[in-house]
């Protein structure tokens, strides 16, 4: 077929150039060619191309998975017709909550968001779509990359004999696995001088990968309940859960093989949902949590063998240890990962539980945009600060080295006069030491920001419990300061040898991998740090039999 058409075409183009000669033109002719040309091109396409010309050209290209045609579960057409109704599926709008009724939320009744809502218009085809924060509705963040190939770090026979076990068993095997951990002198992924054992770290780090199990209860609607909150200082709750929620290495669907139990809610979207603004009131929250822990044990038979002592929550918001307080077992027994990690208040309570480091994403769709900073030679200004006046710390700080000091650039809200000429990201990037104190609460974003960009943070909140602490050894790269020494802070930094600044700089930079979000999480990263946090809370509370 294709040879005929070949042939046939060149005959009609040498009648052509035959005809063009001496501008002798038989427009006849030429038109008869002009109709074959034409009928040429559509047995072409019909019998050459998989489909039409027109979609090819009015249709937007479509991806279907390589695997499934290869191996014929889907037939080629089929999928290409199902790709293409999946494009003008409709979304589905988003639940509201009801404020009147906690169970109803709880049970997941089908609800609306809580804000007022706008009638979808369907015939408005001519007005403009208003734009989805991401935050509000993360089915418009980018689909999370591929998963990366399982890391093995122990032998498969041994996998093979710890899967066997059950769940309680295994968390004993993996206690005396870590007690008797083996000396680690130089490894290529952990850098030593950061960790308090890394030895322990690694050993206990790789036992997650091989055991862990989280099984996260479905129950709840949104948005208190799977719906992250993924921008500003409280993203870190949000984050852990998106990432937790996709994860696959981790999470089974089978409760009986779990070690630990994820309660899904979002502490910022608590707020947000049931808050009613200058009422001063959290008790409406704590009631709240109160009946969805009361539902789940009256429900499901796993919080009550433990009394909710293999069960965690995470909450970045500064209510987060405030609003369990109903609950005598979530408060008591729960391991709580809280940005708010004061210890001094009687809730958060040291060994069980987490501290959640406080970061702040502006970009939820860049959450590392940024990160990095000077080298130490483009860093002149010996200690900075700025931000809001609140709590009792700040008013102190300013107190004493607002305007005293040129090496001290300390302020307020950052003055516009400043910021013409260098911004807050560019003061932090060229400072050597970053003053971190805490606010209302202890907890700090400034602490997560100093690494990011790569300043030695000054931590200045008595009573805090730094993120990680049971592994990590923050004397290595940070300065914690006392509050009543804060009118001797700039002889402190200034008694630090220049020997020991650098090697906490170089560590700053070392650090900084462990307090990373990445879109897709990778091994040693602020997700699986969060989760070896907790996972190392557990353990904590195995006991090993004496036999």
């Amino acid at each position: 077929m294709n040879k005929s058409m070949w042939h046939i075409g060149v005959i009609l183009m040498k009648k052509l150039v035959h005809c063009c000669i001496g501008y002798r033109v038989d427009w006849r002719k030429l038109l008869f060619v002009g109709v074959i040309l034409t009928i040429s091109g559509i047995v072409f396409q019909m019998f050459i191309l998989p489909y039409p010309l027109h979609m090819l050209f009015l249709s937007p290209p479509v991806k279907f998975s390589s695997y499934e045609s290869l191996n014929g579960t889907i037939p080629l057409r089929e999928a290409l017709t199902e790709a293409r109704a999946e494009q003008f599926q409709l979304i589905q709008a988003g639940p509201i909550v009801s404020v009147n009724s906690s169970i109803k939320l709880i049970e997941s009744v089908p609800v609306e968001q809580m804000r007022k809502a706008t009638p979808l218009r369907r015939n408005s085809t001519s007005r403009r779509r208003k734009k989805i924060k991401p935050e509000g509705n993360p089915k418009f963040l980018p689909p999370l990359p591929p998963p990366p190939p399982p890391h093995k770090t122990i032998p498969s026979h041994l996998q093979r004999y710890i899967w066997s076990l059950s769940p309680n068993e295994a968390l004993v095997y993996a206690k005396k696995e870590i007690e008797h951990a083996p000396m680690v002198v130089d490894d290529p992924d952990l850098f030593t001088p950061l960790f308090q054992n890394v030895s322990v770290f690694k050993r206990s780090y790789e036992l997650m990968e091989t055991i862990l199990k989280v099984f996260i209860y479905r129950d709840g609607a949104r948005p208190i309940f799977h719906q992250p909150h993924l921008r500003g200082i409280y993203a870190s709750e949000g984050w852990f859960m998106r990432l937790m929620e996709a994860n696959r290495q981790f999470v089974t669907r089978d409760p009986e093989k779990a070690h630990l139990f994820y309660l899904p809610y979002s502490a910022r979207q608590l707020e947000m949902a049931l808050y009613v603004p200058d009422s001063h009131d959290m008790k409406p929250l704590s009631i709240f949590l109160r009946d969805y822990v009361n539902m789940i044990a009256a429900k499901y038979p796993f919080w009550n063998r433990t009394h909710g002592s293999d069960h965690f929550l995470v909450a970045c918001h500064d209510w987060g240890p405030y609003t369990v307080t109903e609950h005598e077992e979530l408060c008591k027994n729960t391991i709580k990962a809280l940005c708010n990690a004061d210890q001094s208040e009687g809730i958060f309570v040291g060994g069980k539980d987490v501290s959640l480091p406080e970061t702040t994403i502006r970009t939820p769709r860049k959450p590392l945009r940024n990160v990095g900073g000077n080298r130490v030679s483009q860093r002149p200004i010996l200690a900075f600060f700025a931000g809001n006046m609140h709590g009792r710390v700040r008013p102190t700080l300013l107190k004493y080295w607002s305007d005293r000091d040129v090496d001290m650039k300390v302020y307020g809200p950052l003055p516009i006069r400043v910021s013409r000429k260098m911004s807050y990201v560019q003061h932090m990037k060229s400072s050597k030491y970053c003053i971190c104190p805490m606010g209302h609460e202890v907890n700090s974003p400034r602490i997560v920001e100093a690494i990011y960009y790569e300043c030695v943070p000054v931590i200045i909140a008595d009573n805090f419990v730094l993120p990680f602490s049971e592994v990590l050894d923050w004397s290595a790269f940070s300065v914690v300061v006392a509050e009543k020494d804060i009118p001797k802070l700039k002889e402190i930094l200034l008694a630090i040898p220049m020997r020991r600044y650098l090697k906490m700089q170089i560590n700053v930079k070392m650090v900084q991998k462990h307090f990373l979000w990445n879109p897709r999480p990778v091994r040693y990263d602020l997700f699986h740090m969060i989760l070896h946090s907790i996972w190392f809370s557990r353990l904590n509370q195995i006991q090993i039999p004496s036999s």
